[in-house]
C-alpha cells in the first residue's frame, strides 16, 4: 500500500507525453515528466514522494520535502487566510495549517516548528504546531548511550527541552551546549541518562567524544553537528573564533593541539576536520 507523505519505492507501469505512471495498487500514479530520472523506462522501480495535488490526486515527486509524515521540522509560512496557513514545503505543493493547529496566529514570513501527521478527515498531509500531543516518554525506544536525532524545542530555565527523534522530550542542559541554540535547529546527539520517571537527559556529538571533556568535547560536538568539518584552524581570525566557540584563539590553539596528539582531529588548509579512525 502506498504511503502518502513519505517515500515509496513505486514501479513504472507506462509512459506517457507528460510522464509516468507508477503502479499505486488501486490506482496509478502520476509522475510528472519534470521529476523523471534520466534512463527510467517501463517496468524499473524508481523512488518516489508521494502526496495529494490541488485536486485531491496522489501525485508522485523525486523532489525532497523539508520534512515528511510524522517528522518535525521549522518551515516557512507563505500565505494565510481565515481558515489556516499554508507552509514552505521544499516541493511544488504547500502543507496546510489548520487553525485549530496554530498556537497562534500564522502570518506570511513567520517561521515555525510543526510536525506533520495525516488528516483523519482527509487523508492529506497536514502541518501542526500542536506538537506534545505526539510526544511521550511512557514507553521509550531509547536507552543510555543510544544515538539520537535531535530538535530544539523550548529554552528554558535549566537547557533546552529538546524533542528526540520525533517521539520524545529530553533535556540538554547548559553545560552540556557551547553556543546559543535556535529553536527548530537540528542535531545529532545521544541519551546521557534516564533518570526517574523516564526523564532523559541527552548531549550533542557521540558517546565516544563525550568522553572528552571541556573545550575540546565542545570543538569534537561542533564538528560532529557540521558532517565532520569546520572552516577554523590555527590560522583563524582570533574574533571569528571567539564568536563561534566563545574561547580566545590562544585557548583554541591548544585545544586543537591537544585533539590533534589524540589523533581526533586532522588539519586542512582551510580548516579541521573529524579523523577517520
Amino acid at each position: 500500500m502506498v504511503k502518502v507523505g513519505e517515500y515509496n519505492t513505486l514501479k513504472v507501469v507506462k509512459e506517457v507525453d507528460f510522464g509516468m505512471y507508477l503502479d499505486g495498487g488501486e490506482d496509478e500514479i502520476l509522475l510528472p515528466k519534470r521529476y523523471v530520472p534520466a534512463g527510467l523506462k517501463p517496468d524499473d522501480e524508481v523512488t518516489v514522494f508521494v502526496y495529494h495535488d490541488n485536486e485531491g490526486r496522489l501525485i508522485a515527486t523525486t523532489d525532497k520535502p523539508y520534512a515528511t509524515v510524522g517528522e518535525i521540522a521549522m518551515l516557512e509560512v507563505v500565505d494565510a487566510n481565515p481558515s489556516g496557513a499554508f507552509l514552505k514545503w521544499g516541493i511544488m505543493k504547500d502543507v496546510f495549517t489548520p487553525i485549530a493547529n496554530q498556537e497562534q496566529r500564522m502570518r506570511p514570513g513567520d517561521k515555525r516548528l510543526v510536525r506533520l501527521y495525516i488528516d483523519e478527515r482527509t487523508g492529506r498531509v497536514t502541518a501542526t504546531e500542536k506538537i506534545d500531543k505526539f510526544l511521550s516518554n511512557y514507553e521509550l525506544t531509547v536507552k543510555e548511550h543510544d544515538p539520537v536525532d535531535i530538535v530544539v524545542y523550548q529554552r528554558t530555565d535549566i537547557g533546552y527541552k529538546v524533542i528526540i527523534n520525533s517521539k520524545h522530550l529530553g533535556v540538554l542542559h547548559f553545560n552540556e551546549v557551547f553556543r546559543d541554540l535556535e529553536i527548530g535547529e537540528k542535531a545529532k546527539g545521544f541519551v546521557k541518562q534516564v533518570r526517574e520517571h523516564n526523564k532523559i537527559d541527552v548531549a550533542l556529538g557521540t558517546k565516544g567524544y563525550a568522553k572528552v571533556e571541556g573545550e575540546e568535547g565542545k570543538i569534537l560536538a561542533m564538528l560532529q553537528n557540521n558532517n565532520g568539518y569546520l572552516p577554523y584552524n590555527d590560522k583563524s581570525d582570533p574574533e571569528a573564533i571567539y564568536a563561534t566557540f566563545g574561547m580566545s584563539k590562544k585557548t583554541f590553539k591548544m585545544t586543537l593541539g591537544a585533539l590533534y596528539k589524540k589523533r581526533l582531529v586532522i588539519f586542512t588548509q582551510t580548516g579541521t576536520k573529524l579523523a577517520e579512525n
